[in-house]
């Protein structure tokens, strides 16, 4: 069981870290234009790898529901709520990240709309990272939690 407390944590912390950094570096790029925004989005080659945390937190906090829920359900419940949590950043994902990206070819094409795709990509990602930090929240609580 503290195995996969420990498991559930890190894995959600290590989520939590892409996150953040797309927030914080919202404001240097929100108004840079065309041929800079899409020379540093270059930055982000290799970052899809970050779904095998994304999926692992998923299966650890789901799985520290299923080990906790009769012994320590409040405990449970925090575990639950990390797992719905980083289900809903996924669906973020795929409604307003992954569009912008495949309109785009991964920032290597510019379209006529790829202004309101940079919104769309970097709010998603904003609302994405106070999601997964609330994941984050609930993981911890779900780990030190006794009663």
């Amino acid at each position: 069981m503290v195995v996969l407390k420990i498991l559930a944590l890190i894995l959600t912390a290590i989520i939590l870290v892409p996150s953040g950094a797309h927030l914080f570096e919202l404001p240097g790029k929100i108004s840079l234009d065309r041929e800079a925004y899409f020379i540093v989005q270059g930055i982000y080659y290799g970052w899809a790898l970050f779904a095998v945390p994304i999926f692992a937190a998923i299966l650890a906090n789901g799985a520290l529901f299923f080990m906790l829920r009769r012994d320590n359900f409040k405990s449970a419940c925090w575990a639950l709520t990390s797992c719905i949590l980083i289900t809903i950043s996924l669906a973020v994902f795929f409604t307003c990240i992954f569009p912008a990206n495949e309109a785009t070819v991964n920032w290597t094409i510019a379209p006529e709309n790829w202004e309101s795709l940079r919104l769309d990509w970097e709010y998603g990602h904003a609302a994405n990272a106070i999601i997964v930090f609330f994941a984050f929240i609930a993981s911890t609580l779900a780990t030190v939690r006794r009663i």
